[in-house]
């Protein structure tokens, strides 16, 4: 058995704040954070959170497509089209049939065929044939570490003032830097049977033409998809549909790196900025309760305007079958410790798929691992002078704060995680 000192690298390091329910990650394994994804948690930046949509008034839910199931619709193949032509330019095309001419057989299946990698790498500089001809623009696409540097915070800055049109003085370096550069993500390169490389951890998906930046997808990578974070682009660019562009552009990363899936966040159906995340198909559901993907189809859909809240899996049993508020979608990490409402205690409240305090009484918590100010080395749980006599019924004790967090996570993942009580730099 190895000791927690030993097993540190592997730990996710969270701190408890409270309901509804949000924690602090100091540090966390992508494939620690691929698991929480699929318990309808998210995160901003080192901020994870887990809503109730049984208490919102705009409920959220968990949204995943099947990369290799996609097609995209007319409008989708349209934008990425409309993308490339504007990159090559007007005479590229025929200039580059006269020079580098296709087979009968490869012009029929490119006319028959939307290839979803092959149409999205058409524009860039490094998929071209040795020139000539040359393409109107030089467009590149790099995947970065998702560090702050002004050339894409000047991205973000004119992103929200003109086209959010959030006021100048709500737009700052620091809160750039805490939402989209600051991640609890470990970078790593996990490496599949057959030998192919995936990245895991947090990165900016960077697009730029002519050398400028123009665009950036913030991405989390993980074992078995990739997670949007946030997409923001220059205003220059709004009539080449960018959003649109850069969310197929992200469908085909998950499919062309052997990911698989892409989970585009959070879905609000009363909010109308989030109905463009359900245009991309085939996406499942996640139900809040067992935690189990349904199809999301028309039949599925239409439950959302029948009940305020709902669950898949007790809809399916009764079938025996198959108003606007503040979006959680991105919480502002400093806001999230505010806003909790210390009366509340996760463990007697209504949010699904959460223990109950009896059912958290029999979970054996005294080989947690912790981290505090006053040792340097690990603590286990059990060895706590107040261990025994404290009972996790008793809200607002540093036990039951425990249970709030393992109960929120999941009883079966507390080998994997360490309860970081350490003082948080800024805090």
């Amino acid at each position: 058995m190895r000791t927690p000192d030993e097993a540190a690298a592997r730990y996710s390091y969270l701190f408890p704040i409270g309901y509804s329910y949000y924690a602090i990650a100091t540090s966390m394994t992508a494939e620690f954070y691929q698991k929480l994804v699929n318990r309808c948690w998210r995160r901003s930046g080192t901020l994870v959170y887990r809503p109730n949509p049984k208490d919102s008034c705009c409920p959220h839910y968990t949204l995943r497509l099947d990369s290799t199931e996609f097609h995209p619709t007319k409008d989708q193949r349209q934008a990425v089209n409309r993308f490339n032509r504007h990159i090559l330019g007007d005479t590229y095309d025929r200039d580059a049939a006269r020079l580098h001419p296709r087979s009968r057989a490869e012009a029929r299946r490119r006319h028959n065929e939307f290839d979803l990698v092959e149409r999205i790498h058409e524009s860039e500089a490094q998929f071209l044939k040795p020139r000539p001809p040359s393409p109107a623009h030089e467009f590149t696409v790099t995947l970065e570490p998702d560090t702050f540097t002004e050339e894409k915070y000047g991205v973000f800055e004119n992103y929200q003032r003109i086209v959010h049109r959030e006021p100048p003085n709500k737009i700052s370096r620091h809160g750039f830097k805490r939402f989209l550069c600051d991640s609890p993500l470990i970078r790593e390169t996990l490496v599949g049977a057959d030998g192919t490389e995936r990245k895991l951890g947090s990165f900016h998906q960077c697009y730029r033409v002519d050398g400028k930046l123009v665009a950036v997808g913030v991405l989390d990578l993980l074992p078995d998809c990739v997670s949007a974070v946030y997409f923001l682009y220059h205003e220059s660019i709004h009539w080449l549909n960018p959003g649109k562009l850069g969310a197929v552009r992200e469908i085909a990363l998950a499919r062309e790196a052997g990911y698989r899936w892409w989970y585009p966040g959070y879905y609000v159906h009363n909010c109308a900025k989030m109905r463009y995340k359900i245009e991309y198909r085939p996406q499942y559901v996640l139900d809040p309760e067992s935690l189990e993907w349904y199809f999301l189809d028309k039949k599925t859909l239409a439950l959302f305007d029948q009940e305020h809240y709902v669950c898949f899996s007790a809809n399916q049993e009764r079938e025996g079958g198959d108003g606007p508020g503040k979006s959680l979608d991105n919480p502002d990490p400093e806001e999230a410790e505010e806003d909790q409402d210390g009366s509340a205690f996760l463990l007697t409240s209504n949010m699904p798929g959460i223990p109950t305090v009896a059912q958290m009484q029999q979970v054996d918590m005294s080989r947690l691992v912790l981290r505090t100010d006053v040792s340097d080395r690990f603590i286990v749980a059990s060895h706590l002078v107040i261990w025994e006599t404290e009972d996790i019924a008793q809200c607002g004790s540093l036990k039951s704060r425990i249970a709030e967090l393992v109960a929120a996570v999941g009883p079966d993942l507390i080998g994997e995680m360490c309860i970081d009580f350490r003082k948080r730099v800024g805090s």
